[in-house]
């Protein structure tokens, strides 16, 4: 077996061509080209072009013709790869001047695109996301959407938009496009551990990377460039990383956590460059229905490592780690799962040429507040409830921002003392 949503995908996509002139940014197979842009040309940037070139194949027929980067050395690297690449070099069509630098080059890569790719730090997630919805055009945006209830309003109103303009949206959450996952889910949906009551997910981890400040960069190029270790830019660990296991949750339990009780902090002893970041977390999530799902997420070198999700129901459990059933229906889910990181490309090109545009910006912005509202209780030590972490009034995105200003590095988050905004 190899992925079952692509067989699908390929069925609809026949019925589905005669639509194809009505459809926004609809492309056929055969001459036309896609146009695709890339936003932030960082190592996630640069491997999603290969991604979404392995994908293409011979199948579709799509061109990488713009970047974009703050940093010239970004882009410059990027292109370089993506020009050489094994995948890529064939699909490469970036010209000097479709290549930009700078706070705003994402507006000059969504122009010259049918298709943009958004593998910028979380923080700008929400902002380009709007702009590109906004001009009309498909988006495959990686995780997470966004790094506080103010950003996911704005996503949230961009998915409705997406919607109305029959715009394809795909995120970063590879899980939902793995073939083991998609059977595993698809088997506890339709009964095979009982009713779902409860569960825990883990990524635990040894520590991450981080970048000490070079003297000629400025406040604002310095948080940039270790964007991992500040709230406006990353939205901590729990958001960029733990998402994908929150994703997992939510989509077992068929709903979002009403509340959540967290803890967290940071054990080890480091320099300035870890910023507000925390090395670890641990969150009680409540959804309907009184279901419980334990969420531990962990950056510290020398310990245990653990990335996986268990399920709970009435009549069995299931596990991740090798897709296994225990209990009523005791079995194991043998795939091969290839490539998700290729998965998701390939569904949303199929989506696109099929003129039934997936449009998973809702689920992901969802999945997102998850890992967000685990965070601000934990930061504050205060239970957090689903209102509260949609309707928060904290914008951590600065005001102003320009790549040689001056950015006052925020305080490090204490339960107890840091207040619940």
């Amino acid at each position: 077996m190899t992925d079952p949503n692509r067989r699908s995908f390929l069925k609809a996509s026949s019925a589905a061509a005669a639509g194809l002139a009505f459809l926004p940014n609809a492309h056929a197979r055969g001459n036309d080209v896609i146009k695709v842009g890339l936003v932030g040309c960082g190592g996630r940037g640069t491997g999603a072009v290969d991604n979404i070139c392995e994908a293409a194949g011979t199948t579709y027929n799509i061109k990488i013709v713009a970047m974009g980067d703050v940093f010239e050395d970004h882009l410059r690297n990027c292109r370089e790869a993506t020009k050489n690449g094994g995948n890529s070099k064939d699909k490469y069509d970036v010209s000097d001047d479709r290549c930009f630098v700078g706070l705003d080059a994402y507006k000059k890569v969504i122009e010259a695109s049918d298709l943009v790719i958004l593998a910028t730090p979380p923080g700008f997630r929400p902002q380009h996301i709007e702009a590109v919805i906004e001009a009309g055009k498909n988006l495959f945006t990686e995780k997470p959407v966004a790094v506080d209830g103010t950003g996911i309003r704005k996503v949230l109103a961009a998915a409705d938009k997406a919607k109305e303009k029959k715009l394809a949206v795909v995120a970063g959450t590879q899980r939902r496009h793995q073939p083991g996952y998609l059977e595993s889910l698809k088997r506890i949906h339709d009964g095979a551990i009982g009713e779902v009551n409860g569960g825990q997910v883990y990524w635990n981890q040894g520590s991450i990377w981080a970048n000490k400040r070079q003297p000629e960069w400025s406040d604002v190029e310095y948080q940039l460039r270790n964007w991992y270790h500040f709230l406006w830019l990353c939205g901590d660990h729990i958001v960029e990383q733990h998402v994908h296991n929150l994703d997992v949750a939510n989509w077992a339990v068929g709903a979002h956590p009403v509340r959540a009780v967290g803890m967290g902090g940071r054990q080890q002893v480091a320099g300035p460059e870890l910023g507000q970041s925390y090395d670890h977390f641990a969150v009680d999530y409540e959804y309907p229905n009184d279901v419980h799902i334990m969420s531990m997420c962990r950056q510290i070198p020398g310990c245990e490592n653990n990335v996986s999700e268990t399920i709970v129901g009435t009549k069995g459990r299931f596990q991740s780690n090798g897709y296994r059933f225990s209990g009523a229906n005791k079995e194991r889910i043998r795939v091969h799962d290839g490539n998700a990181y290729v998965h998701e490309h390939t569904h949303l090109l199929e989506s696109i040429v099929s003129g039934q545009p997936l449009n998973e910006l809702r689920q992901v912005a969802e999945s997102t507040l998850t890992a967000i509202m685990g965070r601000m209780s934990a930061y504050t030590g205060k239970a957090v409830t689903w209102e509260e972490a949609l309707n928060s009034k904290l914008d951590t995105f600065p005001k102003d921002l320009t790549i040689k200003g001056s950015l006052a590095e925020p305080e490090f988050p204490r339960p107890g003392v840091t207040e619940l905004i």
